[in-house]
């Protein structure tokens, strides 16, 4: 059986992801409401992030203020490629107490004996790239995931909700305009593809922010 599958994401009102700085405060206070059992994200976004030796004081004072120790997350990752190799740096981090990685018949065996010899755990679902709804359905069921709290850019966004696995929207509004040409979206895909979503929550919160939250339409 599939978990619940929630995206939250943080845009500015013109709908970026990228550009401007997020009220991670609010951002994550409002994602530890789910309980989430797991945190979904997706590679380029593990990349991207900055993974400190010497993780700051404030980081363990903040996740044990935000429960942690009480409800533990577990980070889980796609990565049928093999390329996030700082799992010796994600693991120094308080916001999750387990990792895991969902990985496809074509990774590495070079990346498998590295996840192995890093103590993580991973499940291999699909041939030539990971087949997202094994892949969850396997996660529901090894670890007893209810819900999984999806943290990641637009590619594996638009994944999830075109292979039908995201039941709510979250987003959060930052009061701000970035502009560009090119819109970096919560929501990524090679066509149109359009979802249809049912207001479920809609909220303002401190610093001007605005909370929406969404069913989406299957059928």
């Amino acid at each position: 059986m599939l978990p619940k599958i929630i995206i939250h994401n943080a845009v500015s009102v013109d709908g970026r992801i990228d550009g401007f700085e997020a009220d991670m405060g609010q951002y994550y206070g409002l994602a530890n409401r789910w309980r989430a059992e797991a945190m979904l994200s997706g590679t380029g976004t593990m990349l991207s992030a900055e993974w400190p030796e010497e993780v700051p004081d404030w980081c363990f004072e903040a996740a044990k203020a935000m429960g942690m120790d009480e409800h533990p997350l577990k980070l889980v990752v796609v990565d049928s490629r093999g390329k996030f190799k700082l799992w010796h740096l994600a693991k120094l981090q308080p916001w999750w107490k387990s990792h895991a990685v969902l990985c496809s018949e074509s990774t590495p065996k070079e990346h498998l004996e590295y996840l192995e010899g890093e103590g993580i755990e991973y499940i291999i679902a699909g041939g030539d790239k990971v087949d997202l709804r094994a892949a969850l359905e396997e996660l529901a069921s090894r670890y007893d995931v209810k819900t999984v709290r999806v943290d990641s850019g637009g590619t594996l966004n638009g994944l999830l909700l075109r292979e039908g696995l995201v039941d709510e929207v979250s987003i959060l509004i930052e009061p701000c305009l970035v502009g560009g040409e090119v819109i970096t979206s919560f929501h990524q895909s090679a066509d149109i593809d359009v979802k249809n979503l049912r207001l479920k929550h809609c909220e303002k919160v401190e610093n001007g922010l605005v909370w929406l939250m969404y069913e989406v339409v299957k059928g």
